[in-house]
């Protein structure tokens, strides 16, 4: 299985971008601020600008596995191996308070904002654990 997200919008607060589905339009996508964070930083690098909690991971191309999230209290896809950055989750919310560099899902969007995350989520939750079941590896690929 193949994701995409791609960055559109950018506030002081939040990346709202489109999220694909191998190669199917999903979705909206809103993770927090996008500080100019590069595919070829290294970790020292993304933590001299990274605010914790408050900016969204750098573009590239990252594994994705199942994890249970304490936060969350179940089982989310966990986004792997991003340097300077631990347990980016894909998980419900609507706004940037609700995400610390995770990645929400919602069929609507407005500024700062994404709606029906939970029903999105839902359906994009069954789409993983059937890939996760037919023994496909799983691609994120931020842009």
């Amino acid at each position: 299985m193949n994701l995409l997200v791609n960055r559109t919008t950018r506030t002081a607060y939040s990346t709202i971008g489109d999220f694909f589905v191998n190669g199917n339009r999903f979705s909206y996508s809103l993770e927090p601020a996008d500080r100019g964070l590069t595919a070829d930083m290294t970790a020292d690098q993304v933590a001299a600008i990274k605010v914790a909690g408050m900016t969204c991971i750098p573009p590239g191309t990252y594994p994705v596995t199942l994890y249970y999230s304490p936060s969350h209290q179940g089982q989310v896809p966990l986004v792997n191996n991003v340097p300077g950055f631990a347990d980016i989750e894909i998980h419900p919310g609507n706004f940037p308070k609700d995400t610390k560099g995770c990645l929400l899902l919602g069929s609507t969007e407005s500024t700062d904002f994404i709606g029906n995350s939970d029903a999105t989520i839902a359906q994009f939750y069954t789409l993983f654990q059937q890939a996760l079941a037919n023994g496909e590896q799983v691609l994120i690929t931020y842009s």
